[in-house]
């Protein structure tokens, strides 16, 4: 046999090859990150996403300016406010035909040491926490257990999901002042009821510790519909067999629940939780139209005394831009850790 025959065949080389087929060649799984040279910038990518969508991104302009107006300049306003020592006297103002230009000066990070360091921000932020925590839990717990009672085959269930959605469909400050009069000491519904059975009458609103459990029942009224409806709707789409399988093999109805029911309504659970979170966190028209903060301060969470702040008494915009720019700081830390847990967990995160 010829010795020519027994060498492995050269392969030829393929059509194309050269430095560009090696650098697409490299971008290939397995083959080694693409260079740099050619990966678009994000310039290039925003451009061809408009150039792709542009009858999406029309569509959404508007919102998108709007948004900016009404946010992010208040927004980057306060920030600016929050390194500055402004407030009633030194900003600017006009009295008759006199303008009397602005005089405050910009004072660095001391607003904040001055804040973190006061024993009131760490007071009210003990009681935002408690008030957060509280309300969320019970809205979440209540609003379940309702879901899942209105998602069996009920007689009038269509009634008693109006009913239940009616506190979300009532404005805030109606249901506020509606509250208000139940708590009222004097013919107030609660005390009425109380004094008929021979119990003594209570001070909703004048305790400190009654005041605050009042404004948690009020928000925990409000909250539930909407976290009733998200979890009914959550329970609509799980899949009816994984039922019928589980009563087949002889699972009992808390089996059941712990099994495919909270597996099934996790996902949206996520969601909920989180805004409910943020709603709660800066929910102001409930403590400030119920309670009104008091009696003393007792009541008052961070977005009301941040308000308190900048349009009560002296106001002291500087101060009330720093509470609210550690609010936002609170809240972000908190999605972005929330996040993160959702994702060490298998979650779909947006």
């Amino acid at each position: 046999m010829a010795e020519h025959s027994l060498k492995p065949a050269t392969p030829a080389p393929h059509r194309g090859a050269g430095p560009a087929a090696t650098a697409v060649r490299s971008g290939a799984k397995g083959a080694g990150p693409v260079p740099d040279a050619a990966r678009p910038t994000n310039g290039q990518r925003l451009a061809r996403s408009i150039r792709r969508h542009r009858y999406a991104w029309a569509m959404v302009a508007p919102v998108v300016i709007v948004m900016v107006g009404i946010i992010g300049y208040p927004l980057v306003n306060g920030l600016w406010l929050s390194l500055t020592n402004a407030n009633e006297r030194n900003v600017a103002k006009t009295i008759g035909v006199n303008e009397i230009p602005a005089t405050y000066e910009l004072i660095g990070f001391e607003n904040f040491s001055d804040v973190l360091t006061s024993g009131v921000f760490w007071d009210k932020l003990l009681w935002t926490l408690v008030w957060t925590i509280g309300c969320v839990g019970a809205h979440y717990l209540i609003g379940l257990a309702l879901a899942v009672l209105l998602n069996r085959r009920i007689r009038g269930r269509g009634i008693y999901r109006v009913l239940l959605i009616m506190p979300w469909a009532v404005p805030p400050f109606v249901s506020a002042f509606a509250w208000r009069f139940l708590y009222n000491g004097d013919g107030g519904l609660f005390n009425a009821v109380l004094t008929s059975v021979g119990l003594p009458a209570l001070d909703w609103l004048s305790e400190p510790g009654l005041a605050r459990l009042s404004v948690m029942l009020v928000n925990i009224w409000i909250g539930i519909p909407f976290m009733m409806v998200a979890m009914l709707g959550a329970l609509q789409s799980i899949p009816g067999e994984l039922y019928e399988a589980a009563e087949m093999d002889g699972t009992s109805p808390w089996q059941r629940f712990r099994h495919v029911t909270l597996p099934g309504v996790r996902t949206v659970s996520m969601t909920v939780l989180l805004l409910g979170t943020v709603w709660t966190f800066n929910q102001f028209p409930i403590i400030f139209l119920v309670s009104g903060g008091g009696p003393g301060d007792s009541t008052e969470i961070l977005v009301t005394y941040a308000y308190r702040l900048a349009f009560e008494g002296i106001r002291n915009y500087s101060v009330a831009s720093t509470w609210g720019a550690l609010i936002l700081l609170i809240l972000t830390v908190y999605a972005v850790i929330y996040r993160r847990v959702l994702r060490n967990n298998g979650e779909d995160v947006w």
